[in-house]
């Protein structure tokens, strides 16, 4: 939380409750946030028998916050900043003074420019997104059921617009700039299965078929050993695909159907092999 002139403003909240409660008003900025969702947040199934009182003090502490910030009094706040409504509070802000909101108008453009097959736009768009990141989301909070479920959502949302990217820069034959970037990506989510297909592909279009094929043995012992699942049909077509060296695989040959890599080797049909062992045919 931050304006020009306080570059930290949550510093200066430093008891952990007040502070849930304006992440929680944050992220739910110009909508309502009704006292029963801000006491489960803070006390789960356990409220106190204060709860009311004890939640009109922390919201008095975040306006004085925001009076501070934005020269304004805690009465000007409360009628146009932190407003109180039927049943709850809401914090009225600019759709893009929130980084939450940005990114997701970012990542949407990119995502429409990938579909429309502007590849450059994709990436230029999806990486902006990416950069408003600095770091875990609400890493300062103490996280309870629904400000932990918001966390979920977010960094689900970015590892979506990570593969993205990373299928825009394949199709624009950028493959030698992705090994190290996906070799961190799939030690932090070590069951994905897309992130682990892209990676494969990358290695094998920069001439490191061995290693690619690597990439897909510890998944599948992973999988195996833990879960004890074999990998999908889809990437299993993939790794087929690179150990009969399959010519669609090269740069140019991977057709654009599909949100992401893996929803390209899909099975047809029953009975049919993906798109890949057709073409090679």
């Amino acid at each position: 939380m931050r304006t020009s002139d306080h570059p930290n403003l949550a510093d200066e909240l430093t008891a952990p409750k007040p502070r849930k409660i304006i992440a929680l008003l944050v992220m739910q900025a110009n909508h309502i946030v009704p006292t029963t969702a801000m006491a489960r947040e803070l006390w789960g199934d356990n409220p106190p028998a204060s709860v009311q009182t004890t939640l009109q003090t922390y919201v008095l502490q975040a306006r004085r916050l925001l009076g501070r910030a934005l020269g304004l009094s805690p009465a000007d706040v409360a009628r146009r900043i932190l407003v109180t409504k039927f049943g709850g509070y809401q914090l009225n802000l600019s759709q893009r003074s929130v980084d939450v909101n940005e990114f997701a108008r970012l990542a949407a453009e990119g995502q429409q420019a990938f579909i429309e097959g502007e590849d450059e736009r994709a990436v230029r768009l999806l990486t902006e997104a990416l950069d408003l990141w600095s770091g875990p989301p609400l890493v300062d909070i103490q996280a309870g059921p629904l400000l932990s479920a918001e966390i979920r959502r977010l960094e689900e949302n970015r590892l979506t617009v990570q593969m993205q990217v990373v299928d825009a820069k394949l199709r624009l034959a950028l493959h030698d700039q992705l090994p190290g970037e996906l070799a961190g990506l799939a030690a932090q989510y070590p069951r994905n299965e897309n992130l682990h297909a892209q990676y494969m592909l990358a290695l094998y279009r920069c001439g490191r078929c061995p290693d690619a094929l690597d990439v897909f043995r510890r998944l599948r012992e992973r999988l195996v050993d833990e879960l004890g699942l074999e990998p999908s049909l889809k990437i299993q077509a993939l790794h087929r695909a690179m150990l009969a060296a399959d010519p669609a695989l090269d740069h140019g040959a991977v057709p654009t159907e599909g949100n992401l890599l893996l929803d390209r080797f899909a099975p047809t049909a029953p009975g049919r092999e993906p798109w890949v062992t057709r073409r090679a045919s």
